[in-house]
């Protein structure tokens, strides 16, 4: 049985981290009106801060940045969101905003307290249709007048205008009677209070991370009047059906994503784009070919159908390619047969000559142009600072009709603004920033400038790239305790980008490296396959390689070393120290330790077991023990400390709590951090964030020194603190 989040349950190949490709106005506007999208930074100025010229954990609530940038039809206005922390609900806020290209103004949209999402502009321009508090609503732009659509119970996903702005079309999740087995239960008496009724599972998919438990059901493709009215069900049945959604021309029908089978859960990455008849709701297969194809974008004229297909070998690391379908002739094309990298969005030109796409390339996102006839022209943009947390990969872009292109730009010391790369240029040359969103937040600030780091991997001479952050104001012959932080996935990718968690070690005092071991996305194929099924493996030697060259660099105090990562990186964290004991201290977030048990617990189990592992869990013991970190437990002296999401269904908190319990029983100095109600993404609300680096950052600090007799003090106090919180937890933290 399919279920409430079918339409995700499939992992990208960066699972174990943000996921695949995976605003700003000027600031005199910032500073001279005070709309209502500020309340969470003036919430904070009834109590005045210490002036400080160093990051601090409070800043986190002063972040805000630009992301998904969309087009007026006539390509004179640029919409964008703008998020921000609201420091009262501990949440993400999300306004709306517009920029003129011709006159430079930046003017709200919309930026009260409601925060929106999935703003898409009506074919005409006149009317935006988005969602807020799980329902759609429809604003017409030259009156500001809004009117809402729905009353559902469910929250509309992938909403798309039809081509007159007559219709609206969306994917809804809708439930199904639960199942049931045992049904002959006696009445309750009046006034009775029995024990909750039982819950009864028999769909593969019944949780996910994030969701938790799912209800039963399915997503379905609904269509509804544009002034609103009553939902119309297109599709039937108990299947796969995924946005995006793409009207036809004459707006007689939707072109979509499916797999027609109802134990869809068991073939995780296998669907097909298929035409849906709006009048009938029949389905026509429109492709067919071996492996998942995705993401249909139909061409302006109606001609041509672009997706992305991956050709499916079960391996862990898989690229998909650009296809071009010519609905006349049913004739197919590859457009990027030798790219090799991950592409991640795909926008129409607006003269039918090609596509603009993003794709991974080592540690940036970047744009190219492709034409229908398969030339490949790389343009200068790198995309970035739409993730705060840790510098991975992202952003996003958008496509004018007059060819201009708007991209999320940032640098290691900014999260994401908006820049410009104009046709009247050829799309060359730098950027033009339209944002600065930051500039107040940040600018009187001193951050850590982030350095390019050459390492060579010892196991066999490959290039491994590598990015080294010294605390601001750094002294060159001054030495510095260093952090080892490793990226999740384990096919995803860092790069030079913002990274608040990293922004804060160097704050602290800490230089940071990271890195892109083998395994990780944006080199290729090949690279990523590295640990197919070899996983810990040499990457670990690769990751010790950048350590080696941060030290060599003369900066780094080698009797001060730590490590950290989550997700994958949570794996190597733990797997290195069942290998050497050359760092003071590790911190494990939310990791796998050992692989039978995560096979058989967490969320994607059919992904995993057909795709990171060589068969049925059962199968191979001994092959997943070996790369277990818990294999290597009877090795560890580190003092640990585990780090993990309660709700946490990808990797699940189960995990961690074997690895504590391992090492406390062999005396090993161990903690862990449980977060109340996190899920695999901790840092998905501002104070968990916070919660997150400051506790990796405070177990650093315990061990941080220069001697035995300075750190036996800093755990003694530390005791001494918890022991007059709560007496009966004293032996919790047994040195």
């Amino acid at each position: 049985m399919a279920s409430k989040l079918a339409r995700i349950a499939v992992p990208a190949p960066a699972l174990l981290a943000p996921t695949r490709l995976t605003s700003v106005l000027v600031l005199a506007l910032a500073l001279t009106s005070q709309p209502v999208w500020a309340h969470a930074k003036a919430a904070q100025q009834s109590e005045p801060e210490e002036p400080t010229a160093l990051l601090d954990y409070q800043d986190t609530f002063n972040l805000e940045y630009a992301t998904h940038p969309f087009f007026s039809p006539d390509g004179k206005h640029l919409y964008y969101q703008r998020r921000s922390a609201d420091i009262m609900h501990d949440r993400t806020h999300t306004s709306l905003w517009q920029y003129n290209l011709d006159t430079k103004a930046t003017l709200p949209v919309m930026a009260a307290d409601e925060s929106i999402a999935s703003p898409v502009l009506s074919p005409d321009g006149s009317r935006l249709a988005y969602i807020a508090k799980g329902q759609l609503y429809v604003r017409y732009l030259a009156s500001g007048d809004t009117a809402k659509l729905t009353n559902l119970t469910e929250t509309p996903q992938n909403v798309v205008w039809s081509n007159d702005g007559q219709t609206l079309a969306f994917t809804l999740f809708t439930p199904a009677k639960a199942p049931s087995l045992f049904t002959d239960m006696p009445s309750k008496p009046e006034g009775a209070k029995w024990a909750k009724t039982a819950k009864y599972i028999e769909q593969t998919t019944y949780r996910f991370d994030g969701a938790g438990y799912l209800p039963s059901g399915f997503d379905q493709v609904y269509l509804l009047p544009a002034t609103g009215g009553t939902p119309r069900q297109l599709t039937q049945g108990n299947y796969l059906y995924e946005g995006p959604l793409s009207f036809s021309p004459d707006d007689q029908s939707l072109y979509i994503t499916a797999l027609l089978e109802e134990n869809f859960d068991l073939k995780p990455l296998e669907k097909n784009i298929y035409r849906l008849a709006i009048d009938t709701g029949e389905l026509t297969a429109v492709t067919e070919s071996p492996g998942p194809e995705n993401d249909p974008q139909l061409s302006p004229n109606g001609k041509w159908l672009a997706f992305l297909h991956t050709n499916d070998r079960k391996l862990a690391y898989q690229n998909d390619v650009l296809k071009l379908l010519n609905l006349e002739t049913g004739k197919e094309r590859t457009l990027t047969t030798d790219l090799d990298r991950t592409i991640g969005d795909l926008q129409w030109q607006d003269n039918n000559n090609g596509l603009v796409i993003s794709y991974l390339d080592h540690g940036q996102v970047k744009l190219a142009q492709v034409s229908t006839q398969g030339k490949f022209s790389p343009l200068v943009a790198q995309l970035g600072g739409t993730t705060l947390g840790r510098p991975y990969t992202s952003g996003n872009f958008a496509l004018s009709s007059a060819g201009d292109i708007a991209y999320t730009a940032s640098t290691p010391t900014q999260p994401a603004d908006l820049a410009l790369l104009r046709a009247s240029n050829g799309l060359k040359g730098k950027g033009e920033l339209v944002t600065q969103l930051n500039a107040d937040a940040l600018g009187h600030k001193t951050l850590a400038q982030v350095k390019k780091l050459s390492v060579t991997s010892s196991v066999d001479q490959r290039p491994i790239d590598a990015w080294i952050a010294y605390p601001p104001n750094y002294e060159p012959k001054q030495k510095y305790p260093l952090v080892l932080e490793i990226h999740g996935g384990p096919h995803a990718a860092y790069g030079p980008h913002f990274s608040m968690e990293i922004q804060l070690m160097a704050a602290k005092g800490y230089a940071v490296v990271w890195s892109n071991p083998r395994g990780s996305s944006s080199y290729g194929e090949d690279f990523g396959n590295l640990i197919h099924h070899n996983y810990p493996s040499a990457d670990y030697d690769d990751l010790m390689d950048v350590v080696d060259a941060a030290v060599a660099q003369g900066s780094v105090d080698s009797d001060n070393l730590f490590i950290t990562g989550g997700s994958g990186g949570g794996v190597l964290t733990a797997w290195s120290i069942g290998k050497t004991d050359r760092f003071k201290a590790a911190v494990v977030a939310k990791p796998v330790i050992n692989w039978m048990s995560f096979a058989l617990t967490a969320d994607a189990y059919p992904f995993f077991t057909q795709y990171w592992m060589p068969g049925m869990p059962w199968d191979n013991a001994d092959h997943l023990w070996q790369h277990s970190p818990l294999s290597l437990v009877g090795n560890v002296k580190t003092p640990t400390l585990l780090l993990t999401g309660e709700d946490d269904y990808r990797t699940p908190i189960s995990e961690s709590e074997q690895f504590y319990q391992a090492l406390r029983l062999q005396g090993v100095d161990a903690a862990m951090v449980r977060i109340p109600g996190a899920s695999h993404g901790i840092a998905s609300r501002p104070s968990r964030l916070i919660q997150k680096i400051g506790n990796v950052i405070a177990w650093f600090d315990r061990y941080k020194s220069a001697d035995e007799e300075e750190r036996k003090a800093k755990v003694d106090k530390a005791v001494e603190g918890k022991a007059e919180e709560s007496q009966p937890h004293q032996h919790e933290n047994k040195q």
